[in-house]
């Protein structure tokens, strides 16, 4: 088995914190999801997570005006510049201070960057700027007296806006220019939020963080400003602008130059003749929102420039769309009780993307028809347990939240998300033919939802309240076995009618973890009393034996054949056992793979703080050859059972937002009071900060002596596709799924000096089908595999098959759901399947284990084509109806018409006096 396992996607999580942003198209969301990005293509219903990490959650991001660059910036500064096309990091930045905005000018030339109370403009990166220094920075405007919040530029990059939180807003020329000068705007009450220039015009719109919005008007059009040159000028610490390019002396003073006399006296230009700005209007947009609510504020708005739509978003969830100039109310809905985050238009102003961090919420809706184009939500609290269906389609998660959420692993979207659990969720599973999933949650209750009609239809529970840490089916999906973890029971129910059946007691300690036999009538518990025990739960016997370990067990699981089992336990082993005679064959020692990281509050060494560390989940590979374990580490660890060896260490996580990921601590920050990052610094006018403190029941502002907390890094579960081709590991960033990458490895299989490209190619002239089919899966060039394939003509196809060597069997079907996938002759690729699967049946009933995951593949291909091809047959079929009728249509109209015709020629021929029809009507 290969293990090129690469990064592949991140379900579970749509948006963490920052800004969103649409793509150049307007099809697709760009979010900021922990330290990664991932891109939500609304057109083509998938989404997909860029192969780039950074250090520490992103928070801002911006998309340059052609749609190829993408610069990330997280929340200590640190900036990635990466390429959409190529899905790389271009280039890495460090800006010495937290940004708290960034845009990319519409001319693409230059970037605005607003850090602490200075706004920074550099040269963007990009194809027009073929430097080696992609940020050389060319100007630096000055004159606030707090934080910059806000930035925005006109429409001909010549100006920038900023909006501070000293309650001014700032806006400054690019170019020496020779009737504007910086203005300073004032008349707000509480800290800019959002600033905003109208279309090819200086007028420009404000919003504060109280909920006024106040219009600004320009004495210039921008058309008029006069550009002197287009050079860079200065502006001091106050503010004011100097006429030209002064030069210092030794002392570092400022002279004029005679140059810059000459031109001083020259322009002697008054100050009428400046733009100058005046109030026009100013709304109270928090009058909008219920008097009941207090304690309300605006934390994000957006504003569309083509069609005058402006919105903004409330900490209540609330958001409004106002026409603007005229501030006429189009729209006002509410998604949610949480603060909204970010809102963005697309390009057209059709979409609205609406983001909620509270929640973990991002939203696509258009305000015109008032639909949703994209709802989606994950875990906003911590990920339990998660499992694969029967055919590797659909991905099932539960958390935290008391939610049980299904995944679609082709888009990347949840479909269906069960809510009925009031507690966590523990664990999950799916039955065999993919249409129940179960799931066993603190409350108590074991519930069964049906994935066809999405409904709970059933729900067990325990004679006593029980909260359930275990859950396990049977292969036939009648018998669910669930343990307590304050009860130290089992129970066993009926699926079929909903009644307990036994009750399995034993253990003296929580039952951390169940598992149902694949071949046999048996269930193995693993308790924390140090003891796995083995149930036979079909003869109603009870326990047929008791198996003491060296330690507390923590995670049980069968191979695929149902032969040996592998438990982990407390010590940080996996040891493995035969089923039959309840023997150990062999044990793993993991402690020293966990790579441990040290927290902020650890008073110890990492050495000492890995002996605490032990696997917590364990999976076996598809064909039962290795097994894959994991952890409260950021590390996942792939073991050879037979060998006892690790074979290869994923590291699924640099992100140092989370707690234990630094391998030290940073000894600058060590006092002799304790660790200084632990002191918080909190920001009191920052929504998103202070939602995620722990406020007192009541408080309506917050608890000012709450503090926040910094979450830890583990890995809560792991699972192997039966695919074989990814596993999904459920972090705390989120659900990590890595996939086979085939293009890494270069895999030949009996390769001899004579199979080359052009032998291959001189056997097919000679139209040596088979040899040439055999020699290209030897040397396992899928171009290559692809030329000879699609020379075979159809009739050519059985007799090909069946010359095929049983040893290439493997190799030609993972080509074949490769080319069913991404190939358009799907009627030639059927019929290789078919005489495939016909002709060597037996030998893959035969060898059934090794060949169930490539099965299960070829099944999941073969479905997901029948859906897509379901969908454009009814939608040709109601096109070719609605065709139909409106010909109907037409030949009525038209029929219609020729008989009034006819009609009109008649009475034109036999012309009717109406005085005679009067008279003969009254003579009857």
């Amino acid at each position: 088995m290969k293990f090129s396992y690469k990064f592949s996607n991140l379900l579970g999580t749509v948006y963490h914190k920052g800004n969103v942003v649409f793509d150049k198209d307007g099809n697709s969301v760009i979010s900021p999801v922990g330290n990664r990005v991932s891109v939500f293509d609304l057109k083509q219903n998938k989404s997909e997570t860029l192969p780039i990490e950074s250090q520490y959650n992103i928070k801002n991001v911006t998309l340059s005006p052609c749609g190829n660059i993408l610069i990330a910036v997280n929340e200590v500064g640190q900036c990635l510049v990466c390429s959409l096309v190529s899905k790389t990091v271009l280039h890495q930045h460090r800006f010495t201070n937290k940004v708290r905005s960034i845009r990319y000018s519409p001319n693409g030339q230059y970037v605005a960057v607003a850090k602490g109370k200075t706004v920074f403009v550099y040269t963007a990166p990009g194809a027009t700027m073929r430097q080696f220094h992609a940020f050389s920075i060319v100007h630096a405007l000055k004159g606030f007296n707090d934080d910059v919040q806000c930035l925005d530029w006109t429409s001909d990059s010549k100006f920038v806006v900023a909006g501070c939180r000293d309650m001014t807003t700032r806006i400054f020329s690019v170019f020496l220019t020779e009737n504007f000068r910086p203005c300073c705007l004032g008349s707000h009450m509480d800290s800019v939020v959002a600033c905003f220039f109208e279309e090819n015009s200086l007028d420009l719109y404000t919003l504060s963080r109280n909920g006024t919005l106040i219009v600004w008007r320009s004495s210039v059009n921008l058309e008029d400003i006069v550009v002197l040159k287009e050079e860079w000028v200065k502006h001091r610490v106050d503010g004011s602008e100097d006429v030209g390019n002064g030069e210092f002396n030794e002392a570092g003073e400022e002279y004029e130059t005679p140059d810059l006399k000459r031109r001083k006296d020259e322009k002697q230009i008054g100050s009428e003749l400046f733009a100058t700005y005046h109030k026009e209007a100013m709304h109270l947009m928090k009058t909008l929102v219920q008097s009941e609510q207090k304690f309300v504020s605006l934390t994000a708005a957006a504003y569309h420039q083509q069609t005058r739509i402006l919105v903004s978003g409330f900490s209540n969830g609330a958001f409004f769309l106002h026409e603007m100039p005229e501030f006429n109310l189009i729209h006002s809905l509410s998604v949610a009780e949480q603060h909204i985050s970010s809102l963005a238009f697309n390009c057209t102003g059709d979409w609205l993307s609406i983001a909620c961090a509270g929640l973990g919420q991002l939203l696509v809706w258009e305000w015109q028809s008032e639909t949703y184009v994209l709802k989606q939500q994950g875990h906003f609290n911590n990920m339990n347990c998660l499992t694969y269906s029967p055919d590797g389609q659909f991905l099932i998660t539960g958390g935290d939240d008391g939610k049980v959420k299904v995944w679609n692993m082709s888009s990347g979207f949840c479909f269906v998300t069960f809510t009925e659990h009031t507690s966590s969720v523990t664990a999950v599973s799916c039955t065999q033919n993919g249409k129940v999933v179960v799931s066993a949650s603190s409350d108590g209750t074991v519930r069964a939802f049906d994935l066809k009609r999405y409904r709970n239809f059933k729900t067990f529970t325990s004679p006593k309240p029980t909260q359930f840490s275990s859950l396990a089916l049977d292969t036939s999906g009648e018998i669910i076995c669930a343990g307590g973890h304050d009860s130290f029971e089992i129970f066993v129910w009926s699926m079929q009618n909903g009644r307990l059946l036994e009750v399995l007691s034993g253990h003296e300690a929580p039952i951390a973890s169940l598992s149902f036999s694949p071949m046999h009538s048996v269930v193995v518990s693993a308790s924390w009393d140090k003891t796995f025990r083995i149930w036979d739960v079909f003869s109603g016997k009870g326990s047929r034996e008791a198996v003491n370990v060296v330690s507390d067990a923590l995670a049980i699981t069968f191979r695929p054949d149902g032969i040996e089992l592998a438990v982990s336990t407390l010590n940080g082993q996996i040891t493995f056992f035969e089923v039959q005679d309840a023997v150990q064959v062999g044990s793993i020692e993991g402690r020293n793979d966990l790579k441990s990281g040290r927290r902020d509050t650890d008073l110890v060494s990492a050495k000492l703080i890995q002996k605490g560390k032990a696997f917590t989940s364990l999976c076996y590979t598809a064909d039962g050859e290795c097994i894959l374990a994991a952890g409260q580490s950021k590390c996942v660890c792939i073991y050879n059972v037979k060998h006892q060896i690790l074979i290869k260490k994923f590291e699924i996580t640099q992100n140092r937002s989370f707690d234990g990921v630094n391998d030290y601590i940073n000894r600058r920050k060590m006092t002799e009071f304790g660790n200084l990052a632990l002191i918080e610094e909190r920001d009191p006018d920052d929504d998103e900060e202070r939602a995620v403190s722990i406020a007192l029941p009541g408080v309506k502002k917050g608890d000012m002596a709450s503090r926040v907390y910094k979450p830890e890094v583990r890995v809560m579960c792991i699972e192997f596709s039966p695919t074989g081709r990814s596993w999904a590991a459920a972090t705390t960033e989120g659900l990590l799924v890595y996939s086979l990458d085939s293009n890494l490895v270069f895999d030949p299989l009996d390769l001899e000096t004579d199979i080359t490209t052009s032998s291959i190619r001189e056997t097919l002239l000679e139209k040596e089908y088979s040899k040439a089919l055999m020699m290209a899966l030897k040397l396992k060039e899928h171009k290559l595999v692809v030329e000879v394939v699609e020379n075979i003509s159809p009739d050519e196809v059985r007799l090909v098959i069946s010359s095929l060597s049983s040893r290439y069997l493997e190799r030609f079907i993972s080509f074949l759901c490769d080319q069913l996938e991404s190939s358009a002759h799907l009627e030639f690729y059927l019929l290789w399947s078919e005489n495939l699967l016909m002709i060597h049946g037996q030998h893959l009933k035969d060898r059934s284990l090794h060949m169930l995951p490539l099965l299960h593949n070829l099944q999941r291909t073969l479905v997901r084509k029948r859906q897509q091809l379901e969908k454009i047959c009814d939608y040709n079929k109601y096109m070719l109806r609605y065709v139909l009728s409106l010909g109907d249509i037409v030949r009525k109209k038209a029929e219609a018409k020729e008989n009034e015709d006819y009609s009109d020629e008649d009475k034109n021929i036999f012309p009717v006096d109406k005085e005679m029809l009067q008279i003969g009507r009254a003579h009857v």
